[in-house]
């Protein structure tokens, strides 16, 4: 199989393997920018196997969010077929309307509030803002 190179755009690499598809969900990229390549289940010396994502012609992608998926991956920005840029995930430490409070009693279930969530530990626990309820991330 052979995926060309981009000359601009972004590359996520390192995903772990099998994640590669939900970290497509989380971009919501609009499909009419450009290619848009996943590579999944790829041999990888560092990590045994990994996902891949390559966006051509992409710029502006909201990528802080994808720490809760996979901290570990790496963001490549490309420009006129160099790398401009590599950017190593970290754990968000405040998310907004991505992990939803499941406790029955928080505000979030009876009112139009946002879900707001802060990292509470390295671990990658979340704790909601309103009624301090835990959630791990992936």
């Amino acid at each position: 199989m052979e995926i060309n190179s981009i000359a601009n755009g972004i590359v996520i690499d390192h995903i772990r393997a099998g994640f590669g598809l939900k970290v497509l969900e989380y971009l919501k990229i609009d499909k009419g920018l450009g290619s848009v390549a996943i590579i999944m289940n790829a041999v990888s010396e560092k990590h045994g196997r990994k996902d891949l994502i390559k966006l051509e012609n992409v710029e502006n992608v909201d990528v802080d969010v994808l720490g809760l998926i996979d901290h570990n991956a790496t963001v490549i920005y490309i420009k006129n077929d160099g790398i401009v840029k590599k950017a190593k995930l970290s754990l968000p430490e405040k998310v907004t309307n991505v992990i939803l409070c499941k406790n029955p009693r928080c505000v979030t279930s009876v009112e139009a509030v946002p879900h707001v969530f802060h990292l509470a530990d390295a671990s990658g626990k979340y704790r909601c803002e309103y009624c301090d309820n835990m959630v791990k991330s992936q």
